[in-house]
């Protein structure tokens, strides 16, 4: 090895270190990246999530009007039925006897009433001729006026027992599904008993019935009144007991107009189409109710929200100069993925969602923008379901 060779070599070793540690600075000193949102203000529909059950859309008891045994039952139990479908038969017979004795009544008064019209009509023309007292004609006139009521009573008594004759066929009054029925061939059935014969509910469409706090919506109502949020659409989603969404939507009808005092709470109603039958009374549903319609409100996705030691929601944003900034968030609601914010970010802000953990309040980063779908699913409402 020359002399040369030997003072050339430390040098070159020099140079190389100190690049190597001026590239591994210059490593060290580039911000990290991150993945930003850029925040839109919007109007946004707001939904409430209830709880209820629910209720079919008619309901009718099957009774009996005359008393009797019944003879035959008419329907399948569990099917459908025609409204003025006979259901039940009841024994016929008395009441068939009871309308033919109304009619020979009624003959009999008929017949009694031509004969007292032809003796008031002869003794109208004797008492001119003095031939018969005022007395007489006035006693000829007044059975005939009686026999003339009788005719009417008889005539209203074979109607009474037309209709009687005609309950002995239980029909059904509004069409459905009926239920099973509580009674069979041989039973005594009456008027006014406590037990139905059987109940039909027509289940498409079907009520929901939810329950909403009257503190709920008194701020609502509040909020419309100062502006901050408009009156929502009167559609409404539902949940099934198994957590799958219901594929109609419904329509919501009506809230009570009155409190519970027990549940301080409202009834709302809405009303479903059931062609495939999913929806039985008394089920347990969850509905997505559109509260209303927030103005100019900020969807943040909820990635980019966190926690902090007191429970409070906080957020990073990037700022002009790139540097990181903690804000203190307030939150509405949730809608889908999304916080709805109402105060502490505000329109263009650049929402860290991607590398929280090398985000550090104060310092700088290099925001990347994340796809265009997440900017877009941040801006705009996620669906009901």
């Amino acid at each position: 090895m020359t002399p040369l060779f030997k003072l050339l070599l430390p040098l070159s070793l020099l140079a190389l270190a100190a690049c190597g540690a001026k590239q591994a600075s210059t490593t060290d000193d580039a911000p990290p990246e991150v993945g930003v949102v850029a925040l839109h203000a919007s109007d946004v529909a707001v939904h409430t999530e209830l709880a209820g059950r629910t209720a079919a859309y008619r309901v009718s008891e099957v009774r009996p009007q005359v008393n009797g045994i019944v003879r035959k039952r008419l329907f399948e139990e569990g099917g459908m039925v025609r409204a003025g479908q006979v259901l039940y038969e009841i024994e016929p017979g008395p009441f068939e006897a009871a309308h033919e004795q109304a009619q020979a009544t009624l003959a009999t008064s008929q017949a009694t009433i031509a004969s007292l019209r032809g003796k008031a009509d002869r003794f109208g023309e004797l008492v001119k001729a003095n031939a018969v007292s005022r007395q007489e004609h006035e006693e000829a006139q007044a059975a005939l006026v009686q026999a003339q009521a009788g005719v009417k009573a008889a005539q209203a008594a074979v109607k009474a027992a037309r209709i009687n004759l005609d309950f002995t066929r239980i029909t059904a009054p509004i069409a459905g599904r009926i239920g099973r029925s509580a009674v069979t061939e041989g039973a005594l059935v009456a008027p006014g008993q406590a037990m139905a014969l059987a109940t039909i509910q027509r289940l498409d469409p079907i009520y929901v019935d939810v329950v909403q706090s009257s503190l709920a919506l008194t701020k609502l109502k509040r909020r419309f009144i100062s502006g901050d949020m408009a009156p929502a659409s009167t559609q409404v989603r539902l949940r099934m007991e198994d957590g799958l969404p219901y594929p109609h939507a419904g329509t919501l009808k009506f809230s009570e107009v009155a409190v519970d005092e027990a549940t301080g709470s409202v009834t709302l109603r809405a009303e479903f189409p059931n062609p495939q039958g999913l929806l039985l009374p008394g089920m347990y549903v969850r509905a997505q109710v559109e509260s209303g319609v927030e103005r100019q409100a900020i969807l943040a996705p909820q990635r980019g929200v966190a926690r902090n030691e007191k429970g409070e929601p906080t957020a990073l944003v990037v700022a002009a100069d790139n540097k990181v900034e903690l804000r203190a968030l307030e939150v509405r609601s949730t809608e889908g993925e999304h916080w709805v914010v109402t105060r502490g970010l505000r329109e263009g802000d650049r929402l860290v969602v991607d590398g929280l953990q090398r985000a550090r309040p104060g310092e700088k980063v290099k925001p990347v923008p994340v796809s265009t779908a997440g900017a877009s699913s941040a801006a705009a409402p996620s669906p009901a379901d």
